[in-house]
């Protein structure tokens, strides 16, 4: 079975993720040891004690997430003798790619943290809180989702965030025009389109501070080229140049998140007839569901996952 790591976003932040794993492998606890050390801080009790409203701050979800996904990577080799190169790509959600990248050595745990504590500052201040938005429109096709855009901007910027999976799209922009393009949504017959409890605009024009601080920051990043091809949020295709890689980071601050475009990629061309979620929860393996037919998903979020998986693929050689 061709195998892709792929590495969850932001909203599957949850209090308590990877405790289990760090307390079974000591790989998984040098990786939370060594987040804490690159931001000054421990962020290994905030994610296992909460709260999760501090815990759900974008600056500090961003590196949590980084910092659970790479644990179940480093518990996967600890103690299973399985590494990124089991797969035959990788790719993350937004900051998930952040993960991607580091799970494949083209970052190092130290810069992947610093980089996404600095992404999570940026975006926030980015936009003043309350003048941005984004929204949920479900059920509905991309191109009827581009027409209540196209509406909605005659009140301001709003143009498509993320493309996470069939009739699952996310808009954002300012709030003005983010509500304008949910009744435009609403008149045209969509069923469903409704804001979301978010604190600023993501992946949309008004990010461009935001970018341009993440700009400035991976230029004196140490970039490798990856263990194995990332795919990109930006492209949804393979990039394993470190100069690429750096240019599509900064984009994908703006630009739309192609997720949908990306699991089709690889489970066509690509080839992948299996994706194993590394991280907390399993909101990416819900959306595989809903976007092709005939492959599967595992979350890998526990030590009991990572053994169920051990095993399957070991029966699979």
């Amino acid at each position: 079975m061709a195998l892709a790591f792929i590495f969850p976003g932001q909203g599957s932040q949850a209090v308590g993720m990877g405790r289990e794993l760090a307390e079974a492998f000591p790989a998984a606890r040098a990786v939370y040891e060594a987040v804490d050390e690159a931001l000054g801080e421990k962020l290994s009790a905030l994610i296992w004690d909460g709260p999760i409203e501090t815990l759900t701050l974008t600056q500090n979800a961003q590196p949590a997430l980084m910092a659970t996904s790479l644990a179940v990577m480093a518990a996967l080799k600890e103690g299973f003798s399985i590494d990124v190169t089991a797969a035959k790509f990788v790719a993350g959600h937004s900051l998930g790619e952040y993960s991607a990248l580091a799970a494949a050595g083209a970052l190092s745990i130290d810069d992947a943290a610093k980089l996404l504590r600095l992404r999570g500052q940026s975006m926030q201040k980015a936009v003043p809180v309350g003048q941005g938005a984004m929204a949920a429109i479900l059920g509905a096709e991309e191109a009827q989702v581009q027409k209540a855009v196209e509406a909605g901007s005659a009140a301001g910027v709003v143009q498509i965030a993320n493309d996470n999976a069939p009739g699952q799209i996310v808009i954002s922009g300012a709030k003005e025009a983010v509500e304008a393009a949910i009744e435009a949504a609403k008149a045209d017959g969509i069923r469903k389109a409704m804001l979301l409890p978010v604190s600023a605009p993501f992946h949309c024009t008004l990010m461009q501070p935001a970018a341009d601080a993440m700009a400035q920051a991976l230029k004196s990043a140490a970039i490798k080229a990856p263990a194995v091809p990332v795919i990109t949020n930006v492209t949804a295709g393979p990039v394993s140049d470190p100069e690429a890689i750096r240019a599509q980071l900064v984009e994908q601050v703006t630009g739309r998140v192609r997720w949908r475009e990306s699991v089709i990629w690889m489970a066509g061309e690509g080839g992948i007839t299996r994706f194993a979620e590394a991280g907390a929860g399993k909101v990416l393996s819900g959306m595989l569901k809903r976007t092709v037919e005939g492959v599967e998903g595992v979350a890998l979020n526990g030590p009991a996952d990572l053994e169920a998986f051990a095993a399957s693929l070991k029966g699979n050689a």
